[in-house]
């Protein structure tokens, strides 16, 4: 296994410092005051999530149409990543309903979608790490970004009102949640180099080009 460069925990953990300290002087709104800072960090992170599974997504088609071993790898790296955010949306989620709403709104189609990604993403991550398989990876996180894409825009919206940030008439809020999403794009990005430095592909010999070469035997 490749020895992980510990500028990437460094920049990760003041990234996620950064977070912190961003959402905290977060604007506050005339319905939710203060507590509304919670929904703001909750979009971020899962926005970071969905782009995260999307790259994956993106990188695995490479992967297959070039058969290159980096992107393969890649895919592998984000799509970890965007199940590492996925699943820690999951306690911002709750913790913003309870700040915001007194409850936990467990049944709300929005969060059981999400709950369901979670644990099959979850499995399905596992799967692939014991398969070891980079072919079998870009394919899967390519059907399970798309598969996330068509549920996300078939489930009916309850707490989650279209673009509330869009719709917001305060440029402030708008310009702060750009802020907050770039950290958290940031602090993927961080997370994303992590798994593919520490991942198992490409750990035997330098990435080749090609899958399909013949590999020399000493």
């Amino acid at each position: 296994m490749e020895k992980t460069k510990p500028s990437i925990w460094i920049s990760l953990a003041l990234t996620l410092a950064s977070i912190a300290v961003v959402t905290w002087l977060g604007p506050s709104e005339a319905s939710l005051g203060a507590n509304v800072r919670l929904v703001y960090l909750h979009g971020a992170w899962v926005w970071t999530a969905l782009v995260a599974f999307g790259c994956a997504g993106f990188a695995g088609l490479a992967g297959l149409v070039l058969k290159n071993a980096n992107y393969h790898r890649w895919s592998q790296a984000l799509g970890r990543t965007g199940l590492v955010f996925w699943i820690t949306y999951l306690p911002i989620s709750m913790w913003a309903m309870q700040t915001n709403w007194n409850g936990l709104f467990l049944a709300e189609p929005r969060f059981r979608l999400a709950v369901i990604f979670s644990i099959s993403g979850l499995l399905l991550q596992i799967g692939l790490t014991l398969m070891a398989e980079p072919a079998w990876t870009s394919s899967a996180n390519l059907v399970f970004g798309l598969a996330l894409l068509f549920s996300l825009s078939n489930t009916s919206e309850v707490m989650h009102p279209p673009s509330p940030i869009w719709m917001s008439d305060s440029w402030r809020i708008k310009i702060f949640f750009l802020v907050l999403l770039g950290l958290t794009l940031v602090a993927g990005w961080h997370t994303g180099r992590w798994f593919y430095q520490a991942g198992q592909f490409g750990q035997a010999a330098p990435e080749p080009e090609n899958l399909n070469q013949p590999q020399t035997s000493l």
